[in-house]
């Protein structure tokens, strides 16, 4: 999911239609990244055959009962939208686009619009409409500190549990209205506690399921991007690292890390070299440890950077920095970081319902989350979102097997909701597959019409405000800030990007007060023609869209 070069190196990955974090990397010219975890990339088979046979020029194709609007600005916009396709360099991709009118609901365009597409992290709309919808937008995450029995004396005899229930913003130290370790600390050491004579247990229980999104390539795992979901989450499970040159030719490059506890450990194969040399440096984060191994030459005028990486286990991370936060706030601690997750004996398992509460932060609302999930297409916040539907609201979406509803992964209970609230609106289901909540999956397979549709129906609901100030709008925010800039102020709608595939589904203002709901996908672009200069083209002809005077 890379190439050499690190201005796309970090992969390209659906997050990275945000610019690589906004701390993120800085743009360095013509430097060549080798990312050891990246190199030999796979475009995942998803056992179906999705070639299909081009649309004409002047009749796209729809499916049957489909019927598209035959008035003559609609025709107009139909030979301005096929000629725009067919006359790019992208013919050998695969396009898939449907356009409807919210004001009277005629199909202004379609074309393939009911066939399977791998929509990147279009997917987030499906998440992040369904969860306000089904939750609400006031819906909070807890997270709670627990303690075996009251504490005596200042003193917590035993562990301290830190238990999480899918809070995605839960950070390490305060800041804004997010909840933090720090202020948990607080909280506890205002209570009376001085010394806790147990291990700092971090908890993840609450969610059942796998680590990582069904289809998930194995080389996006070590990037921020790839994150695992848990249900006990800090700082994005990700850290920042930094290299930059050493003041010298000969000696190693200078690395560092925020937040360095000793929970990730670096190996520094770097080298810094003459001036005029090319930049190749390498990095890899084991797939099961917090090894980061990082080699190659860097000139000694080179500019420093930052790659973000993932952490793995994120509940041990998440107690090794809670242990710091109480230290550092004056209550000792006897024993050590430890972590716990719901495939643990059931001996061992941790019931909250059983322990004292001793501290607890709300998370800010989901509206909030989910604003930020699509403004930045965050692809952790969206799983943590899939996961907490599946947690909250998986029993009215059961598996038709009772055994499998009872042992399902909380992801999966919440694909299932999504596919009923779908099947509930009147949306056809059939043939999709949702494998994940962030699209970072090469499984996801949706059509421009159902996803249209979607976001017609979330449109008539009470959180339909919510839901639309949270997509990026065109020239302003978000991950559209750079792009559509002629058209600002008028397109609402969510980008996707994986390694071939491209996506940009919402809604436009055309000039004449019309508002149009569309979806664009265009699949296997393996050339270097910019699949994102054709998708605006169009975008921008339905902002310019009028029925003719």
């Amino acid at each position: 999911m890379s190439t050499s070069a690190i201005e796309s190196a970090l992969p390209v990955a659906e997050s990275s239609d945000m610019t690589f974090r906004q701390t993120a990397l800085l743009t360095i010219g013509s430097l060549a990244i080798v990312c050891a975890a990246i190199l030999f990339l796979a475009r995942a088979s998803v056992g179906v055959d999705r070639k299909s046979p081009a649309p004409s020029p002047s009749q796209p194709r729809e499916k049957p009962g489909t019927v598209v609007s035959n008035s003559p600005a609609d025709l107009a916009l139909t030979r301005d939208i096929n000629r725009t396709i067919d006359e790019s360099d992208l013919t050998q991709a695969r396009w898939g686009v449907f356009v409807m009118s919210m004001n009277d609901g005629r199909v202004v365009y379609s074309r393939n619009s009911d066939k399977l597409f791998t929509p990147a992290s279009n997917m987030k709309v499906y998440t992040t409409a369904v969860a306000l919808d089904s939750l609400g937008a006031d819906y909070r995450w807890r997270t709670s500190v627990y303690a075996d029995k009251q504490p005596n004396d200042g003193i917590v005899e035993g562990d301290v549990t830190l238990y999480g229930r899918g809070a995605p913003e839960l950070r390490s130290t305060r800041r804004g209205d997010a909840p933090s370790l720090d202020q948990l600390a607080d909280q506890i050491y205002q209570s009376g506690v001085r010394q806790v004579r147990g291990n700092v247990v971090g908890d993840e229980s609450y969610f059942r399921g796998e680590l990582y999104g069904l289809g998930w390539q194995w080389n996006d795992l070590q990037w921020y991007f790839g994150a695992e979901p848990s249900a006990l989450t800090v700082d994005e499970n990700s850290f920042e690292l930094t290299i930059s040159p050493a003041n010298k030719s000969g000696s190693a490059a200078n690395l560092a890390i925020t937040r360095n506890t000793g929970f990730v450990h670096l190996t520094n194969n770097t080298a810094t070299t003459q001036r005029d040399a090319t930049t190749a440096i390498g990095i890899n984060r084991g797939l099961t440890d917090n090894e980061v191994r990082v080699w190659g030459e860097f000139p000694v005028s080179g500019r420093a950077f930052s790659a973000f990486l993932s952490i793995h286990n994120p509940a041990l991370w998440a107690a090794t920095l809670f242990k710091q936060a109480l230290i550092a706030r004056g209550i000792k601690v006897d024993g050590q970081p430890r972590s716990r997750d719901f495939r643990v004996a059931e001996t061992d398992k941790f019931d909250p319902q059983k322990a004292i509460e001793v501290a607890y932060q709300d998370s800010e609302p989901l509206g909030e989350i989910v604003r930020q999930t699509n403004k930045e297409s965050n692809n952790l916040f969206a799983e943590l979102i899939l996961r907490t539907l599946g947690r909250e609201r998986g029993s009215s979406a059961p598996d038709p097997d009772p055994r499998k509803s009872r042992t399902r992964g909380d992801d999966e209970a919440g694909t299932a909701v999504v596919k009923s609230w779908l099947d509930h609106a009147d949306i056809r289901t059939r043939g999709l597959a949702i494998r994940d909540g962030s699209g970072l999956s090469r499984l996801d397979l949706v059509t421009p019409e159902s996803t249209a549709q979607l976001l017609t129906a979330i449109a008539r609901t009470n959180s339909a405000p919510v839901f639309h100030d949270s997509l990026p709008i065109a020239g302003r925010d978000g991950t559209l800030v750079g792009r559509l800039r002629r058209e600002a102020g008028r397109i609402f709608a969510k980008t996707g990007t994986l390694t071939y595939d491209h996506s940009l589904s919402g809604y436009v203002d055309t000039k004449n007060g019309e508002v149009l709901v569309f979806s664009i996908f265009c699949n296997d672009v393996t050339g270097p023609s910019d699949a994102v200069r054709v998708i605006d083209e169009i975008a921008g002809l339905l902002a310019e869209f009028g029925p003719a005077k």
